[in-house]
């Protein structure tokens, strides 16, 4: 694509700073009133479901191409759509999750594009009334990178909506040819959309990394950005304090939650060097470019696309039902009870980080440590059950010892060479005051290579043992004084 234009270079940027009161950006070179960065975000998120939102064809990831594409997918003439519960069921989860009034009666759309990729020429969505509104969404962060110092801000979600994926387009450049794999087409979304609330890079990333924690809790996404089944794109505007907001660009598709603290800081930057230089911004679809690390334009939206919408006349208005309005003779398995479902929603993350805290004594920033890593804080509390060492020891030991060696050998929580129970085995050796600090680390070290050996078995080999028996050690004292008069 096209080169990063007249911005400032990556290096030579400003950072973009977050601070817990709200994110006004210093002054830049003319020095007059501060800059308010504006950000907010789009989400899709795909739904985990075995089956598309309006077919029976399989969803998987890395099928071959175009295997998984029933005649209602293809768009072929006469096919009609049938509403998949469990896409429904996920979405009225994930709406209670995030606090939003769920709607009784949403309606389906259908919205009007042309791309190689949507073969019926238009996605069917929920534009009027969508499933799910007027919630919102806790997230916390560290203050200037402290670690100590965490602030909890919330962005309000002003809706969720159903609606179906497009297929892919792989463009061929060497052969001049656009391939089209229609397996993505007709996959169920939960498009999220968020309010203008965040002010930063740090921020967005932040929350979004909270949703895809809690759609990871309640299964209703398996948000693995990596696979796509979570895209983010972002909204950035600037202004001077007491004016409107400026003209906004809308960052698209970023695909990992490091890459889109980067394209929202680089973003606002633009802009803020753009305007300061007498520029203007133009209301433009723009993409974050990784390897370079700046965004770069796609196409304008000065011509709004009219998606010409409209009711889709195949669907008719999804009905929900509460505990009240149940009616006594409906078969229960065509209908969705909204209470059924908050009454079986999981411990959220932000509860089972209260919880951690509770239970254990740990510091807050450690159980959103715990929590961040896939199964770290089930491991954590196998460790405690096995161990007489206090918890708030053990995760000195799963933070600064597991967590980094893991890292370092990029592998995850469920890879560990060394299990909860070795982990817990040598922790108590050392609790019982039979090795010292030191000795654990070099037992550890030996754990690592995964040979299966056990800590007392590595001690005992190695000679680790701390001396208790104060003549032993006396006699040993005597010996060498003995041996060496001299000296």
């Amino acid at each position: 694509g096209p080169g990063p234009g007249p911005g400032p270079s990556p290096r030579g940027q400003r950072a973009v700073a977050c601070n817990a009161k709200g994110g006004a950006v210093p002054a830049g070179k003319s020095g007059l009133a501060p800059w308010i960065p504006v950000v907010g975000l789009e989400i899709h998120a795909q739904i985990s479901s075995n089956s598309k939102l309006f077919s029976g064809s399989q969803v998987q990831f890395a099928a071959p191409p175009n295997s998984l594409v029933s005649f209602f997918d293809a768009s072929l003439p006469g096919t009609l759509p049938v509403l998949n519960r469990r896409c429904v069921e996920a979405a009225v989860m994930t709406g209670l999750a995030l606090n939003c009034s769920i709607n009784k009666k949403s309606l389906f759309d259908r919205k009007h594009y042309f791309y190689a990729d949507l073969p019926a020429g238009y996605q069917i969505t929920q534009q009027r009334v969508p499933i799910a509104v007027n919630g919102s969404l806790s997230y916390s962060l560290y203050i200037d990178n402290k670690m100590s110092q965490m602030v909890t801000k919330t962005v309000r979600i002003k809706q969720i909506q159903l609606e179906q994926d497009s297929g892919k387009s792989l463009h061929d450049d060497t052969r001049s040819q656009v391939l089209v794999d229609l397996n993505r087409a007709g996959v169920g979304l939960m498009e999220v959309v968020m309010e203008p609330d965040m002010c930063c890079g740090e921020e967005a990333a932040a929350a979004v990394r909270e949703l895809q924690l809690i759609l990871q809790t309640l299964g209703s996404s398996q948000a693995v950005m990596a696979e796509g089944q979570l895209r983010v794109d972002a909204n950035v505007s600037v202004h001077h304090p007491g004016e409107p907001y400026g003209v906004r660009t809308e960052v698209k598709n970023i695909n990992s939650i490091r890459f889109l603290a980067k394209a929202v800081d680089y973003e606002i930057q633009r802009q803020i060097d753009e305007l300061e230089n007498g520029g203007t911004i133009l209301n433009e679809t723009r993409a974050f470019d990784s390897k370079l690390g700046c965004t770069v334009p796609m196409r304008d939206k000065e011509g709004k696309q009219d998606y010409r919408f409209m009711p889709e006349p195949n669907l008719p208005p999804l009905i929900l039902y509460d505990a009240k309005s149940l009616p006594a003779n409906m078969n229960h398995q065509q209908v969705i009870n909204i209470d059924w479902i908050r009454e079986r929603l999981p411990d959220l993350p932000s509860v089972k980080r209260e919880k951690l805290v509770e239970q254990y004594g740990i510091l807050p920033e450690h159980s959103f440590t715990l929590l961040n890593e896939d199964g770290l804080a089930e491991f954590f509390e196998s460790v405690v059950k096995q161990t007489q060492m206090k918890p708030k020891k053990v995760v000195g030991w799963i933070l600064n010892d597991l967590l980094s060696y893991l890292k370092q050998h990029s592998l995850t929580v469920k890879e560990s060479p060394v299990s909860s129970f070795l982990l817990a085995d040598l922790l108590n050796l050392l609790e019982k005051k039979e090795i010292s600090s030191t000795a654990a680390k070099q037992v550890l070290a030996e754990l690592w290579k995964g040979e299966g050996k056990t800590p007392l078995e590595i001690v005992k080999e190695q000679k680790l043992e701390l001396l208790q028996d104060q003549k032993e050690l006396e006699q040993i004292c005597q010996a060498v004084i003995d041996g060496h008069e001299n000296e």
